[in-house]
């Protein structure tokens, strides 16, 4: 069986992650080669990263269970394409904002928790249905 839709929304992330990456990797070649020294705009770069990695891999994968499951493609992507632009949002808004509030951020991680938590239900009621 193949997860052909997962597989759309994991490269979308990845390529996220690549970009936020370079971010960090850049203030290191220019300024800090370790940790963050205390500047700001390195710490930015770091957090966004961070957040990234930490909320991209479950999201993941619990696109890639819903999928296997038997979910229909219309939620799957959906679900998929809201968490890409959630996260993409976020990203934005915290680095535009320097960490601050603003709009992107505030709703890209109102929509990453909706789609994880939106994606959790879906996988413990299969797993009940089962």
């Amino acid at each position: 069986m193949t997860f052909h839709i997962t597989a759309l929304y994991a490269g979308l992330c990845g390529l996220l992650i690549i970009y936020l990456a370079f971010n960090v990797t850049g203030f290191r070649k220019r300024r800090v080669s370790e940790g963050h020294a205390d500047f700001g705009a390195m710490q930015v770069a770091i957090r966004a990263h961070g957040n990234a990695t930490e909320y991209i891999p479950i999201a993941l994968i619990l696109l890639l269970l819903a999928e296997q499951g038997g979910t229909t493609s219309f939620w799957l992507h959906l679900l998929g394409a809201a968490f890409v632009a959630s996260r993409y949002a976020h990203a934005y808004g915290y680095i535009t904002s320097q960490g601050g509030a603003s709009r992107g951020r505030f709703f890209g991680t109102a929509t990453c928790f909706l789609v994880i938590t939106i994606l959790a239900i879906i996988n413990i009621v299969g797993f009940i249905r089962f």
